[in-house]
């Protein structure tokens, strides 16, 4: 256990298995060197496929554990009491029925981050009701204003809420009170919202409304598809391009590398908007992406192609960098963001739940893991 390299190396995290942000905050951890201990009820949490390819859970050992019982609730103390973090995604008041809340925790390690990932919060009207990403950005504001047509909005999968505003947001908070704790010799909880997450990314829209330069509907701004020189355009193969050359001498490159010179309407009329984006459709039109993409390959033009994940991979700039790797034969990420002395590195792949029980009881000094076994509070598959 605690084979990583990057700079939370000796950081010790108890991780109460969820679905989606909890995990990926937890991978997150992990892939930055922490030693990251997965709790989870026998038989597993929920995954996205088969658990051989969940690729949120690699990273670190699963350990099941029935925390009905008396025995595995007194052996998860016994963690925390050597542990730097506590994670949990469980609905507000579950932890506490099971006695294992933060003022069990705290008592036990008073230095320990506890930190909590929910949709809607800790408090407030809705905070034990039922929610998941696209209920969340919705009634924080950031669904509204997405997508390029009219007449209802568009949602980036569950990336904006759930992973943006959750999961970013729970790794920035446990960063911050392991580094508090570091001086002062204390804990604390730390409530992440995925409402109040996503609703501090929209802080740049927040600043574009109430400076004028943005309107509360779609396909109006300067961001969202209102202007024709930031949008996605169609190619002659049903693919496309992501264009964004915002600034004037970005945005005079492109219409040089498209030899049109002159014969575009001006941009700064915005009467002209609609004739503009018709020609420039009708230009991308003409060329396939790959055609394309080698007319703008290194330019300063801001144009790109849009590229499936398995494609992404094989980008000579992503390839180059090694943003996608390949370990026991999966297609993934690379840990992020990179270090120029402590750099990150994958560790183990994907845990069946319950297959490390022995092994990473044992690594964090739990006592007499066999007795705990025959009990039935925990279990090793």
């Amino acid at each position: 256990m605690g084979r990583g390299t990057g700079p939370l190396r000796g950081v010790r995290v108890v991780e109460l298995a969820g679905i989606g942000p909890g995990p990926h905050a937890a991978m997150l951890l992990a892939d930055l060197g922490a030693d990251v201990l997965r709790v989870e009820r026998p038989g597993g949490a929920m995954s996205p496929g088969p658990r051989e390819t969940d690729l949120l859970t690699r990273g670190r050992p699963s350990v099941a554990m029935d925390l009905k019982h008396p025995a595995a609730v007194a052996t998860l103390l016994d963690l925390v009491a050597g542990a730097d973090v506590l994670m949990e995604g469980l609905r507000p008041g579950v932890t506490e029925r099971l006695g294992l809340g933060p003022e069990a925790c705290l008592g036990r390690n008073p230095a320990l981050v506890y930190a909590r990932i929910t949709g809607w919060g800790q408090d407030g009207p809705w905070a034990t009701t039922a929610g998941h990403d696209l209920n969340y950005i919705g009634v924080s504001g950031a669904l509204h204003g997405l997508g390029q047509t009219a007449d209802r909005p568009q949602f980036p999968t569950n990336l904006l809420g759930d992973f943006g505003g959750g999961s970013t947001y729970l790794v920035i908070g446990i960063l911050a009170a392991l580094l508090e704790s570091r001086s002062s010799g204390l804990g604390q909880v730390v409530d992440a919202a995925i409402v109040d997450g996503t609703a501090h990314l929209s802080a740049m829209s927040a600043s574009m409304l109430a400076g004028g330069m943005a309107r509360e509907r779609r396909a109006a701004g300067l961001l969202d598809g209102g202007a024709p020189f930031y949008d996605v355009y169609e190619t002659s193969d049903g693919e496309h391009l992501s264009v964004a050359p915002l600034e004037p001498q970005f945005y005079a490159e492109m219409l040089r590398l498209l030899d049109l010179g002159d014969a575009v309407p001006d941009r700064d009329d915005l009467s002209a908007w609609a004739a503009l984006r018709e020609r420039l459709r009708a230009r991308f039109a003409e060329r396939t992406q790959a055609e394309w993409a080698e007319v703008f390959d290194g330019s300063d033009a801001c144009v790109t192609p849009v590229l499936p994940m398995t494609e992404a991979a094989r980008h000579p700039h992503l390839a180059a960098r090694e943003t996608y790797v390949e370990r026991g034969g999966l297609l993934q990420p690379a840990p992020a963001p990179r270090f120029s002395r402590t750099g990150a590195t994958l560790t183990s792949g994907p845990s069946r739940p319950g297959a490390d029980t022995r092994a990473a009881l044992t690594a964090w000094g739990v006592a007499d893991v066999d007795a705990l076994l025959a009990t039935g509070a925990i279990d090793q598959t």
